[in-house]
């Protein structure tokens, strides 16, 4: 569990590093989108990211017999599980990329410190699961608690980023 934590907080501290000692560049462009045509198409993805993380988090409910009424787990589902949180991750790249390159890590206003936070947490906590899966921790709990900040980091970086834009630039409960 050790070896995970100092993973997790190196590769949430290098990312914010950094994030903070990039100069931005607010005319980097994402797959040929550029200023608010690249944030839109961030927001679709990030949206696609957060219906996949959902399914994600069911498919480990399904894995964990959590959902009433199962009983025997599929060969698929395990399958699936990995294919959809590689997809979840691979897709979180480009954006990242993008973000670091265009923004950098802002502390303020404190929409931007929570999104740019909660991105450093989440390839943290993605390194860490990775770590938990690879080594077969015997601790029970590691792998779902890991998973499950996952699944919060990216509601977190989806709320603060997509659904912002999505609602005008303005913050539902800020």
């Amino acid at each position: 569990m050790g070896s995970a934590s100092a993973l997790a907080l190196a590769v949430a501290l290098a990312l914010f590093l950094v994030g903070r000692n990039i100069t931005p560049d607010y005319a980097t462009g994402l797959f040929g989108q550029h200023l608010t045509d690249a944030v839109r198409l961030k927001a679709r993805l990030a949206t696609a990211i957060l219906g996949l993380a959902m399914v994600q988090l069911l498919l480990a409910l399904w894995m964990y017999r959590r959902l009433p009424r199962v009983r025997t787990v599929p060969k698929a589902v395990p399958r699936a599980h990995r294919l959809i949180g590689a997809l979840v991750f691979l897709g979180t790249i480009p954006i990242t990329v993008h973000c670091i390159q265009t923004y950098g890590v802002e502390l303020t206003p404190v929409r931007a410190a929570v999104h740019s936070l909660s991105a450093c947490f989440f390839y943290g906590a993605f390194a860490a699961k990775v770590v938990f899966v690879r080594s077969r921790l015997g601790v029970g709990w590691l792998l779902p608690l890991a998973g499950g900040l996952l699944v919060v980091a990216v509601v977190v970086i989806w709320y603060t980023s997509a659904l912002w834009f999505f609602n005008d630039f303005q913050m539902p409960g800020f």
